[in-house]
Protein backbone atom coordinates (compact mmCIF):
# COMPACT_ATOMS: atom_id res chain seq x y z
CA UNK A 1 0.00 0.00 0.00
CA UNK A 2 2.29 2.72 1.09
CA UNK A 3 0.47 5.51 -0.19
CA UNK A 4 -2.15 6.47 2.41
CA UNK A 5 -5.53 6.38 0.19
CA UNK A 6 -8.64 8.93 1.06
CA UNK A 7 -9.50 7.54 4.51
CA UNK A 8 -5.95 7.06 5.43
CA UNK A 9 -5.84 3.37 6.03
CA UNK A 10 -2.98 1.86 6.44
CA UNK A 11 -1.08 -1.88 5.96
CA UNK A 12 0.49 -3.50 8.88
CA UNK A 13 3.13 -6.25 9.46
CA UNK A 14 2.80 -6.50 13.56
CA UNK A 15 4.96 -9.11 15.00
CA UNK A 16 4.83 -10.31 18.48
CA UNK A 17 8.20 -11.70 19.75
CA UNK A 18 8.34 -15.11 21.83
CA UNK A 19 8.99 -13.93 25.31
CA UNK A 20 5.53 -11.84 25.68
CA UNK A 21 3.42 -14.77 23.43
CA UNK A 22 4.50 -17.06 26.09
CA UNK A 23 5.18 -15.22 29.19
CA UNK A 24 8.89 -16.11 29.25
CA UNK A 25 8.54 -19.73 28.98
CA UNK A 26 5.19 -20.09 31.41
CA UNK A 27 2.87 -20.97 28.85
CA UNK A 28 1.02 -18.81 26.38
CA UNK A 29 0.50 -15.41 27.78
CA UNK A 30 -3.75 -15.35 27.20
CA UNK A 31 -4.28 -12.71 28.85
CA UNK A 32 -1.49 -10.64 26.83
CA UNK A 33 -3.32 -12.09 23.61
CA UNK A 34 -6.54 -11.06 24.53
CA UNK A 35 -5.37 -7.07 24.79
CA UNK A 36 -3.46 -7.28 21.48
CA UNK A 37 -6.08 -9.34 19.38
CA UNK A 38 -9.15 -6.56 21.01
CA UNK A 39 -6.52 -4.08 19.96
CA UNK A 40 -6.10 -5.46 16.20
CA UNK A 41 -9.69 -6.08 15.54
CA UNK A 42 -10.34 -2.38 16.94
CA UNK A 43 -7.55 -1.24 14.32
CA UNK A 44 -8.66 -3.48 11.23
CA UNK A 45 -12.45 -2.70 12.02
CA UNK A 46 -11.31 1.32 11.26
CA UNK A 47 -10.14 0.33 7.52
CA UNK A 48 -6.85 -0.83 8.03
CA UNK A 49 -5.27 -3.76 6.81
CA UNK A 50 -3.09 -6.42 9.29
CA UNK A 51 -0.49 -9.13 8.59
CA UNK A 52 0.54 -10.70 12.18
CA UNK A 53 3.89 -12.69 12.32
CA UNK A 54 3.52 -14.42 15.62
CA UNK A 55 6.10 -16.37 17.56
CA UNK A 56 5.35 -18.85 20.24
CA UNK A 57 5.18 -22.27 17.90
CA UNK A 58 8.48 -23.46 19.28
CA UNK A 59 8.38 -21.92 22.80
CA UNK A 60 4.64 -23.12 22.98
CA UNK A 61 5.82 -26.36 22.20
CA UNK A 62 8.55 -26.42 24.72
CA UNK A 63 6.12 -25.69 27.38
CA UNK A 64 3.76 -28.16 26.19
CA UNK A 65 6.43 -30.94 26.24
CA UNK A 66 7.51 -29.97 30.14
CA UNK A 67 11.16 -28.98 28.60
CA UNK A 68 12.61 -26.49 31.04
CA UNK A 69 15.23 -24.97 28.14
CA UNK A 70 15.24 -24.67 24.23
CA UNK A 71 16.98 -27.97 22.88
CA UNK A 72 19.86 -27.08 20.38
CA UNK A 73 19.20 -29.94 18.16
CA UNK A 74 16.82 -29.30 14.71
CA UNK A 75 14.52 -32.40 15.08
CA UNK A 76 14.01 -31.72 18.55
CA UNK A 77 13.27 -28.37 17.79
CA UNK A 78 11.22 -29.27 15.19
CA UNK A 79 8.93 -31.31 16.98
CA UNK A 80 8.53 -28.95 19.60
CA UNK A 81 7.20 -26.39 16.56
CA UNK A 82 4.80 -29.12 15.84
CA UNK A 83 3.74 -29.75 19.21
CA UNK A 84 3.48 -25.80 19.55
CA UNK A 85 1.72 -24.69 15.69
CA UNK A 86 -1.60 -26.52 16.90
CA UNK A 87 -1.78 -24.59 20.03
CA UNK A 88 -1.28 -20.89 18.93
CA UNK A 89 -3.41 -21.07 15.90
CA UNK A 90 -6.10 -22.28 18.00
CA UNK A 91 -5.37 -19.78 20.42
CA UNK A 92 -5.52 -16.48 18.07
CA UNK A 93 -8.84 -18.51 16.07
CA UNK A 94 -10.57 -18.38 18.65
CA UNK A 95 -10.15 -14.82 19.95
CA UNK A 96 -10.46 -13.20 16.45
CA UNK A 97 -13.64 -15.41 15.72
CA UNK A 98 -15.40 -13.15 19.04
CA UNK A 99 -15.11 -9.96 16.68
CA UNK A 100 -16.31 -11.61 13.33
CA UNK A 101 -12.76 -11.94 11.75
CA UNK A 102 -11.46 -15.21 9.60
CA UNK A 103 -8.21 -15.79 10.33
CA UNK A 104 -5.46 -17.77 8.41
CA UNK A 105 -2.26 -19.90 8.68
CA UNK A 106 0.78 -19.18 6.67
CA UNK A 107 3.75 -20.94 7.23
CA UNK A 108 7.34 -19.92 5.25
CA UNK A 109 10.52 -21.17 4.79
CA UNK A 110 13.45 -19.30 3.10
CA UNK A 111 12.75 -21.65 0.27
CA UNK A 112 9.43 -19.81 -0.42
CA UNK A 113 10.59 -16.27 -0.44
CA UNK A 114 14.24 -16.97 -2.33
CA UNK A 115 12.67 -18.95 -5.57
CA UNK A 116 10.70 -15.96 -7.23
CA UNK A 117 8.14 -18.16 -8.73
CA UNK A 118 7.15 -19.09 -5.16
CA UNK A 119 7.80 -15.49 -3.82
CA UNK A 120 5.08 -14.03 -6.51
CA UNK A 121 2.84 -16.92 -5.12
CA UNK A 122 3.26 -15.59 -1.42
CA UNK A 123 2.38 -12.17 -2.54
CA UNK A 124 -0.24 -13.06 -4.10
CA UNK A 125 -1.77 -15.37 -1.57
CA UNK A 126 -1.29 -12.43 1.24
CA UNK A 127 -2.52 -9.88 -1.10
CA UNK A 128 -6.08 -11.72 -1.92
CA UNK A 129 -6.37 -13.00 1.90
CA UNK A 130 -6.25 -8.96 2.49
CA UNK A 131 -8.70 -8.30 0.03
CA UNK A 132 -11.02 -10.52 1.47
CA UNK A 133 -11.04 -9.50 5.06
CA UNK A 134 -8.73 -11.73 6.79
CA UNK A 135 -6.18 -11.76 9.11
CA UNK A 136 -3.34 -13.54 7.70
CA UNK A 137 -1.07 -15.24 10.51
CA UNK A 138 2.46 -15.77 9.53
CA UNK A 139 5.35 -17.78 11.43
CA UNK A 140 8.43 -19.84 9.66
CA UNK A 141 7.67 -23.17 9.29
CA UNK A 142 9.75 -24.86 11.98
CA UNK A 143 8.57 -28.31 11.51
CA UNK A 144 10.32 -28.33 8.23
CA UNK A 145 12.59 -25.76 8.25
CA UNK A 146 16.51 -26.55 8.30
CA UNK A 147 19.24 -24.60 8.92
CA UNK A 148 20.22 -24.12 5.08
CA UNK A 149 16.81 -22.68 4.70
CA UNK A 150 15.07 -21.27 7.71
CA UNK A 151 15.16 -17.12 8.61
CA UNK A 152 16.68 -17.35 11.51
CA UNK A 153 14.24 -15.39 13.63
CA UNK A 154 10.71 -14.23 12.42
CA UNK A 155 12.15 -10.55 12.86
CA UNK A 156 13.75 -11.48 9.53
CA UNK A 157 10.43 -12.90 8.29
CA UNK A 158 8.98 -9.99 9.29
CA UNK A 159 10.52 -7.61 7.17
CA UNK A 160 10.38 -9.96 4.52
CA UNK A 161 6.39 -10.05 4.68
CA UNK A 162 6.73 -5.83 4.85
CA UNK A 163 7.75 -6.13 1.41
CA UNK A 164 5.40 -8.66 0.10
CA UNK A 165 2.22 -6.81 0.82
CA UNK A 166 4.66 -3.09 0.68
CA UNK A 167 3.30 -2.47 4.31
CA UNK A 168 3.03 0.92 5.41
CA UNK A 169 4.28 0.06 9.31
CA UNK A 170 6.23 -2.53 10.38
CA UNK A 171 5.67 -2.95 13.94
CA UNK A 172 7.97 -5.53 16.28
CA UNK A 173 6.74 -5.49 19.81
CA UNK A 174 9.28 -7.24 22.24
CA UNK A 175 9.84 -7.04 25.57
CA UNK A 176 12.34 -4.09 25.66
CA UNK A 177 10.64 -0.33 25.36
CA UNK A 178 12.91 0.10 22.39
CA UNK A 179 15.98 0.96 21.19
CA UNK A 180 19.03 2.11 23.57
CA UNK A 181 22.60 3.35 22.34
CA UNK A 182 23.88 0.41 24.27
CA UNK A 183 22.08 -2.89 26.06
CA UNK A 184 20.28 -0.99 29.31
CA UNK A 185 20.26 -4.32 30.76
CA UNK A 186 24.26 -3.99 31.48
CA UNK A 187 24.64 -0.17 30.92
CA UNK A 188 22.59 1.60 33.16
CA UNK A 189 23.30 4.83 31.43
CA UNK A 190 22.35 3.43 28.07
CA UNK A 191 20.20 6.52 26.57
CA UNK A 192 16.86 5.92 24.91
CA UNK A 193 16.48 5.93 21.26
CA UNK A 194 12.56 7.46 20.53
CA UNK A 195 13.74 8.03 16.76
CA UNK A 196 16.45 7.61 14.08
CA UNK A 197 16.61 7.14 10.83
CA UNK A 198 16.94 3.40 10.07
CA UNK A 199 19.93 3.46 7.80
CA UNK A 200 21.80 5.51 10.13
CA UNK A 201 25.19 3.54 11.14
CA UNK A 202 25.46 4.42 15.04
CA UNK A 203 21.90 1.86 15.16
CA UNK A 204 24.39 -0.99 14.94
CA UNK A 205 26.53 -0.09 17.77
CA UNK A 206 22.78 0.24 19.82
CA UNK A 207 21.85 -3.20 18.36
CA UNK A 208 24.60 -5.16 19.59
CA UNK A 209 23.20 -7.48 22.22
CA UNK A 210 22.37 -11.19 23.35
CA UNK A 211 18.81 -12.98 22.70
CA UNK A 212 16.73 -14.67 25.46
CA UNK A 213 16.62 -18.74 25.80
CA UNK A 214 13.26 -19.13 24.11
CA UNK A 215 13.68 -16.92 21.17
CA UNK A 216 16.39 -16.57 18.34
CA UNK A 217 16.29 -12.84 18.00
CA UNK A 218 18.46 -9.85 19.36
CA UNK A 219 17.57 -6.20 18.37
CA UNK A 220 20.29 -6.86 16.32
CA UNK A 221 18.00 -8.87 14.13
CA UNK A 222 15.14 -5.84 15.00
CA UNK A 223 17.34 -3.23 12.99
CA UNK A 224 18.06 -5.46 10.38
CA UNK A 225 14.70 -5.96 9.55
CA UNK A 226 13.63 -2.63 9.38
CA UNK A 227 16.30 -2.16 6.84
CA UNK A 228 14.42 -4.51 4.85
CA UNK A 229 11.21 -3.61 5.51
CA UNK A 230 12.50 0.23 4.38
CA UNK A 231 13.04 -1.16 0.84
CA UNK A 232 9.74 -1.83 0.07
CA UNK A 233 9.29 1.94 1.92
CA UNK A 234 8.35 0.93 5.14
CA UNK A 235 8.55 2.22 8.54
CA UNK A 236 9.41 0.34 11.65
CA UNK A 237 8.37 0.82 15.27
CA UNK A 238 10.29 -1.47 17.89
CA UNK A 239 8.04 -0.79 21.20
CA UNK A 240 7.24 -2.76 24.29
CA UNK A 241 4.02 -4.94 24.09
CA UNK A 242 3.54 -5.29 27.45
CA UNK A 243 2.97 -1.41 27.15
CA UNK A 244 -1.28 -1.01 27.90
CA UNK A 245 -3.20 -0.51 24.72
CA UNK A 246 0.29 0.41 22.92
CA UNK A 247 -0.70 -0.88 19.43
CA UNK A 248 -3.77 1.47 19.67
CA UNK A 249 -1.97 4.35 21.21
CA UNK A 250 0.71 3.75 17.74
CA UNK A 251 -1.90 3.54 15.60
CA UNK A 252 -3.03 6.99 17.00
CA UNK A 253 0.22 8.69 16.53
CA UNK A 254 1.55 8.29 20.31
CA UNK A 255 5.40 8.35 20.93
CA UNK A 256 5.79 5.40 22.12
CA UNK A 257 8.93 3.10 21.59
CA UNK A 258 11.55 3.78 18.87
CA UNK A 259 10.30 4.61 15.19
CA UNK A 260 12.92 4.13 12.70
CA UNK A 261 12.06 6.57 10.37
CA UNK A 262 12.94 5.41 6.26
CA UNK A 263 14.55 8.24 4.16
CA UNK A 264 14.74 6.47 0.83
CA UNK A 265 13.01 5.82 -1.54
CA UNK A 266 11.09 1.99 -2.19
CA UNK A 267 12.79 -0.35 -4.53
CA UNK A 268 11.07 -2.01 -6.73
CA UNK A 269 9.55 -5.24 -6.25
CA UNK A 270 12.12 -7.45 -8.38
CA UNK A 271 14.90 -5.26 -6.44
CA UNK A 272 13.55 -5.97 -2.97
CA UNK A 273 13.17 -9.90 -3.57
CA UNK A 274 16.67 -9.69 -4.68
CA UNK A 275 17.90 -7.83 -1.80
CA UNK A 276 15.42 -10.08 0.74
CA UNK A 277 17.28 -13.29 -0.87
CA UNK A 278 19.70 -15.14 1.44
CA UNK A 279 20.19 -18.10 -1.12
CA UNK A 280 23.46 -16.28 -2.36
CA UNK A 281 25.54 -18.84 -4.08
CA UNK A 282 28.68 -17.44 -4.41
CA UNK A 283 30.68 -14.16 -3.66
CA UNK A 284 32.50 -11.63 -6.45
CA UNK A 285 35.00 -9.39 -4.79
CA UNK A 286 35.19 -5.82 -6.55
CA UNK A 287 38.17 -3.39 -7.06
CA UNK A 288 37.71 0.16 -5.42
CA UNK A 289 36.46 1.45 -8.89
CA UNK A 290 33.84 -0.75 -9.60
CA UNK A 291 32.60 -0.14 -5.96
CA UNK A 292 32.28 3.81 -6.78
CA UNK A 293 30.75 3.07 -9.85
CA UNK A 294 28.16 0.54 -8.35
CA UNK A 295 27.27 2.98 -5.55
CA UNK A 296 25.51 5.33 -8.34
CA UNK A 297 22.85 2.47 -8.52
CA UNK A 298 22.93 2.94 -12.46
CA UNK A 299 25.51 0.93 -13.59
CA UNK A 300 25.80 -2.62 -14.65
CA UNK A 301 28.87 -5.00 -13.65
CA UNK A 302 31.41 -5.81 -15.89
CA UNK A 303 33.78 -8.64 -15.26
CA UNK A 304 37.07 -5.50 -15.15
CA UNK A 305 35.83 -4.78 -11.75
CA UNK A 306 36.40 -8.26 -10.45
CA UNK A 307 39.07 -8.85 -8.76
CA UNK A 308 38.29 -12.19 -6.93
CA UNK A 309 35.67 -15.07 -7.56
CA UNK A 310 34.33 -17.64 -4.88
CA UNK A 311 31.67 -20.07 -4.87
CA UNK A 312 29.93 -22.73 -7.39
CA UNK A 313 27.29 -20.81 -9.00
CA UNK A 314 25.32 -21.22 -12.37
CA UNK A 315 24.01 -18.50 -15.15
CA UNK A 316 21.19 -16.85 -13.41
CA UNK A 317 21.87 -17.17 -9.51
CA UNK A 318 22.02 -14.75 -7.19
CA UNK A 319 25.57 -13.71 -5.58
CA UNK A 320 27.02 -11.30 -3.58
CA UNK A 321 29.61 -8.60 -4.32
CA UNK A 322 31.79 -7.27 -1.63
CA UNK A 323 34.05 -4.83 -1.67
CA UNK A 324 38.33 -5.48 -0.38
CA UNK A 325 37.38 -5.32 3.49
CA UNK A 326 34.89 -8.04 2.41
CA UNK A 327 32.03 -5.84 3.59
CA UNK A 328 29.06 -6.75 1.01
CA UNK A 329 27.99 -3.51 -1.23
CA UNK A 330 25.64 -5.28 -3.56
CA UNK A 331 23.75 -8.85 -5.03
CA UNK A 332 22.77 -9.71 -8.00
CA UNK A 333 21.91 -12.41 -10.74
CA UNK A 334 24.86 -13.11 -12.75
CA UNK A 335 25.17 -13.26 -16.17
CA UNK A 336 28.13 -16.37 -16.19
CA UNK A 337 28.92 -19.30 -14.42
CA UNK A 338 31.74 -19.38 -11.73
CA UNK A 339 34.18 -21.14 -13.94
CA UNK A 340 33.54 -18.75 -16.91
CA UNK A 341 33.07 -15.75 -14.12
CA UNK A 342 37.34 -16.78 -12.72
CA UNK A 343 38.09 -16.71 -16.18
CA UNK A 344 36.74 -13.38 -17.22
CA UNK A 345 37.57 -11.63 -14.32
CA UNK A 346 39.62 -8.23 -14.22
CA UNK A 347 39.30 -8.66 -17.90
CA UNK A 348 37.63 -6.11 -20.32
CA UNK A 349 34.32 -6.90 -22.30
CA UNK A 350 35.66 -6.70 -25.69
CA UNK A 351 37.81 -9.50 -24.84
CA UNK A 352 35.31 -11.82 -23.37
CA UNK A 353 34.67 -13.74 -26.53
CA UNK A 354 38.08 -14.54 -26.86
CA UNK A 355 38.84 -15.92 -23.34
CA UNK A 356 35.73 -17.83 -23.48
CA UNK A 357 35.40 -19.04 -27.14
CA UNK A 358 32.41 -17.73 -27.88
CA UNK A 359 30.33 -14.09 -27.56
CA UNK A 360 28.30 -13.56 -24.34
CA UNK A 361 26.86 -11.00 -22.15
CA UNK A 362 29.28 -7.69 -22.00
CA UNK A 363 28.30 -7.41 -18.68
CA UNK A 364 28.65 -10.08 -15.28
CA UNK A 365 25.27 -8.45 -13.56
CA UNK A 366 23.31 -6.24 -15.81
CA UNK A 367 21.77 -3.33 -13.90
CA UNK A 368 18.17 -4.35 -13.74
CA UNK A 369 19.35 -8.03 -11.92
CA UNK A 370 21.49 -5.81 -9.37
CA UNK A 371 20.37 -4.23 -6.12
CA UNK A 372 22.79 -1.97 -4.28
CA UNK A 373 22.97 -2.74 -0.60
Amino acid sequence: MNTANANTSKRWVIKIGSALLTDNGEGLALKALDHWVEQIAALKNAGDEIVLVSSGAVAEGITRLGWKTRPDSLHMLQAAAAVGQAGLVQAYESRFKQYQITTAQILLVHEDLSSRTRYLNARQTLQSLLEYGVIPIVNENDTVATDEIRFGDNDTLAGQVANLIDADKLLILTDQEGVFSDDPRIHADAEFISEQDVHDASLDQAAKDGSGTLGRGGMTTKIKAARLAARSGSSTIIANGLTPSVITRLANDESLGTHLINSRKPMTPRKQWLSGSLSIKGTLTLDDGAVSVLKDDTSSLLPVGISAVSGVFHRGELVSCVDLQGQEIARGLVNYNSEEAIKIAGRASDQLAEILGYGGDEEMIHRDNLVVI
